[in-house]
């Protein structure tokens, strides 16, 4: 008997009509042998809907309050799919995050888990129930409610998959499974049947928008398997697991687009140890992650730093930026909300040469020009222009053989 954990996200779960298909396939799961544990989002574009009303209501929106409202689509999610498992003749019971002993740090809306505490989800299997959980919450050590942050119900599902030794956790969403490229943009992308936990980080760091980084390293680093699969079709998806150093790697697996992301130059920096140390302490004290990092090359003692931020934290970036400017000696600080990212992703580009001037020179003959580069063993990420992202990724996706027959 496998015990397998199955999360469903927010189009699997968006009206009733899903809803019921989800508590059948959960019937069927059960009936063929397994013991379940489902994992459940808000309904469809609820969460959205929530954060709307809080902005009409206040701009302020005090986190630890959000975080009490947003805990509230998933946990109607919760309930339905377990009154829809009754109907299906399937014993049930749900659970909040609290509940199921997911204990967090206290940063409200954005909190990370601490320690599971299963023990009720356990009983509840033993007892031979379907444990029906809702994701992106739990409690703080402070005893608080707080939510994951976008995707927090597949960190909810990893979590509980290595808490209780699962055999594997399922992420249905509303795709068949990991593709060479978003189908949106590259029309002759095409779906893979497995990827490494390596290959998968890397995409969900550069633009994949599939699975949520932070579960794709909760599961690799607790072995935990992952089926992403359809909650429309229910056919076989991606597997994500460990690389398998006996078979042969494709050189590059995939290619991820990115246009969330926006850079910021600060200007005339004294070219000396420990100004960019202090500029990137400020911005974290103040919790803004960075990505790509460029500093150019000095002359007549000054250089300039450019780094690249969310869209959502550029705001506040820049006034940090402004705040330490003085302090470090800066000239200028400089915005550049219109650009994207491109990345070629491949466990093969470890043991191949090449790989570099091919996507130089795909970008190149192209007319596209390459404003940032970053690098890591399986990775290769070019800033460009906003507008030509979609461009690049067809033309990467043909010149390294990804496209479908």
């Amino acid at each position: 008997m496998a015990l397998v954990v199955q999360k469903y996200g927010g189009t699997s779960v968006g009206d009733a009509e899903r809803i019921r298909a989800v508590a059948s396939h959960v019937a069927k799961t059960r009936a063929a042998g397994n013991e379940v544990v489902v994992v459940v989002s808000a309904m469809g574009k609820f969460t959205d809907d929530l954060i709307k009303l809080a902005d009409q209501v206040s701009p302020t929106r005090p986190p630890r309050e959000l975080d009490m409202l947003l805990t509230a689509g998933e946990r109607i999610s919760m309930a339905l799919v377990s009154m829809a498992l009754a109907d299906q003749g399937v014993q049930s019971a749900s659970f909040t995050g609290s509940q199921a002993g997911i204990i967090t740090d206290t940063d409200h809306t954005r909190a990370k888990i601490l320690e599971m505490r299963p023990e009720r989800i356990r009983e509840a299997i033993d007892a031979g129930m379907v444990p029906v959980v809702a994701g992106f919450q739990g409690v703080s050590t402070d005893h608080d409610i707080t939510t994951l942050g976008r995707g927090g119900s597949d960190v909810t599902a990893v979590a509980l998959a290595a808490a209780l030794g699962a055999d594997v956790c399922e992420i249905y969403t509303d795709v068949t499974g990991v593709y060479t490229a978003d189908p949106r943009v590259v029309p002759k992308a095409h779906q893979l049947d497995k990827i490494s936990f390596d290959e998968m980080m890397e995409m969900a760091a550069t633009g994949g928008r599939v699975l949520m980084l932070r579960s794709v390293e909760f599961a690799r680093r607790h072995g935990v398997p992952l089926h992403v699969r359809s909650s429309f079709t229910w056919e076989p998806g991606t597997w994500i697991v460990e690389e398998d150093p006996t078979m042969e790697e494709a050189v590059v697996t995939a290619i991820t687009d990115d246009t969330s992301e926006a850079k910021i130059t600060v200007g005339g920096v004294p070219d000396k140890p420990g100004i960019a140390a202090k500029l990137f302490r400020a911005l974290a004290n103040e919790g803004i992650n960075v990505d790509m990092i460029v500093q150019n090359t000095g002359a007549n003692g000054l250089t300039d730093i450019s780094f690249t931020v969310a869209l959502t934290d550029l705001e506040s970036a820049t006034d940090v930026c402004e705040k330490v400017k003085s302090v470090i000696g800066a000239a200028s600080v400089a915005t550049d909300n219109n650009i994207g990212r491109v990345s070629i992703v491949g466990a093969g580009m470890k043991s191949s040469a090449g790989v570099t001037a091919l996507m130089f020179e795909t970008l190149s003959n192209n007319g596209i020009n390459i404003e940032m580069i970053s690098t890591s063993s399986i990775r290769i990420s070019c800033v460009l222009r906003a507008d030509k992202v979609g461009d690049a990724v067809r033309f990467l996706h043909t010149a390294f053989g990804l496209d479908a027959n």
